[in-house]
């Protein structure tokens, strides 16, 4: 989010001030005499990131994952061509039709113990290293040397246990920030906290974004000052990802982690302004 605010600003700037037009907007508009009308933009911006991040990033990694990892293993057990679906050394499923992951108007040979079934429908799923193939209502023979037999069932599974199946795997994008603070895992944790410090990063640019706005320079001086900011962004970030690196280590407290990081924000802050007024 910061340096996709400040890129935005960059590209805006650019425009207005490639045209002179930024001129006519400084005398006429400016902060100050539309304070709320800035508030309300901060305000809005801020709420948007925070609600990103914290709901609908979260809601939507975690449906993402879940289709992703079906997929994976779904792939890995085959996929089904020309209304027959086969599993090699295991069973074989002729069907009609195949819709939403089911197959409907099944016949199906399982190789383990002579079993034929004849079922309505049936799908597949995945549970705990094991795909569960559930026939429903429907019928099963079982012909070899030890036994023949012949039941009506309403539901039959038949389960494939198979250790390369993926299971879901949790990571900090799993959580939203209060989840983080409040797991057990150390690297969890400190991304919780690593969220706060992007969070205060992301009003400090929001803030930089309109003065940057504002900024009437030469097309000289003004890409010395887009590069002043970006590459003092990007220096925080590398920075602060180092830290959080220490942090996992244990070689850094907490709290210096906050206190290192506010007092390099501070230092940049002053130095964009400083930068500004020299040029």
């Amino acid at each position: 989010m910061p340096f996709l605010l400040i890129i935005a600003s960059f590209f805006i700037n650019f425009k207005y001030n490639s045209n002179n037009e930024i001129i006519i907007l400084r005398q006429y508009f400016s902060i100050k005499n539309n304070i709320m009308l800035f508030l309300l933009i901060f305000f809005g911006i801020f709420t948007f990131n925070i609600l990103n991040n914290e709901f609908f990033s979260v809601h939507l990694y975690q449906k993402y994952k879940v289709n992703e990892l079906e997929i994976r293993n779904n792939l890995k057990l085959g996929l089904p061509s020309s209304n027959e679906f086969h599993i090699e050394n295991e069973v074989s499923i002729f069907f009609n039709k195949q819709l939403n992951n089911k197959f409907y108007n099944v016949n199906a040979v399982i190789y383990d113990n002579g079993q034929f079934i004849n079922s309505k429908e049936a799908k597949i799923e995945i549970e705990n290293k094991n795909y569960n193939i559930i026939f429903y209502k429907g019928e099963r023979m079982i012909l070899n040397d030890t036994e023949k037999s012949k039941t009506i069932f309403e539901k039959f599974i038949y389960s494939i246990e198979n250790n390369e199946i993926e299971v879901l795997m949790h990571d900090k994008e799993h959580f939203n920030t209060v989840e983080l603070l409040n797991t057990d895992d150390k690297e969890f944790y400190f991304q919780g906290h690593n969220r706060i410090y992007q969070y205060f990063l992301t009003l400090i640019i929001i803030l930089i974004s309109f003065k940057v706005f504002f900024i009437f320079l030469s097309k000289k001086n003004v890409f010395k000052y887009y590069f002043f900011i970006f590459i003092g962004i990007l220096i925080l970030q590398v920075i602060n990802s180092y830290m959080i690196f220490l942090l996992n280590n244990s070689n850094l407290s907490l709290y210096f982690y906050y206190l290192i990081n506010f007092f390099l924000l501070s230092i940049f802050i002053l130095s964009i302004l400083k930068f500004n007024e020299n040029n």
